[in-house]
């Protein structure tokens, strides 16, 4: 079997450099954040207040760990957690001001480094590795008519 033939290792591959270009590029912008981090962050922007479940959920990331993810952001300031009303069990997240300003400076370092994630790829080609990723992880096209007021479109 050949090695560079299996998706598995592709995308194991991929994922590598995409995390070595976010940590390089964060670390010149000066911030302290992982993509996990970044992700939990930019879906508390459209959802003020949800538990650490939902974050996770939002994100594809595994429950049992999202718990330490926003203990980090926590203690970087980046967030607050308060007791539910509705739900004395759980707790509600929301990004402090603080939080919020490094969004603001990191997000056009992420929209760039995309392009340098795929620096090898002319456009169309981006845009059908994109769609095919999307169709193999059954998400709707972001562009399609499903994608207006999707949870988790940003």
């Amino acid at each position: 079997m050949e090695l560079y033939t299996m998706a598995g290792h592709l995308i194991r591959r991929l994922h590598q450099r995409s995390t070595q270009v976010f940590q390089a590029r964060a670390q010149e912008a000066g911030i302290d954040l992982t993509q996990v981090q970044f992700a939990a962050m930019e879906v508390l922007c459209d959802h003020e207040g949800i538990d650490q479940a939902r974050i996770a959920a939002l994100i594809a990331y595994d429950r049992a760990t999202i718990g330490g993810v926003i203990d980090r952001l926590e203690k970087k300031g980046y967030l607050r957690r308060v007791v539910s009303r509705q739900d004395r069990r759980a707790r509600e997240v929301s990004l402090t001001p603080e939080g919020r300003a490094i969004l603001d400076r990191l997000r056009p370092t992420v929209v760039a480094l995309q392009d340098e994630i795929l620096a090898d790829l002319t456009p169309p080609e981006r845009a059908a590795l994109l769609a095919l990723m999307g169709k193999a992880l059954h998400i709707p096209d972001p562009a399609g008519p499903a994608a207006e007021g999707r949870e988790g479109s940003a």
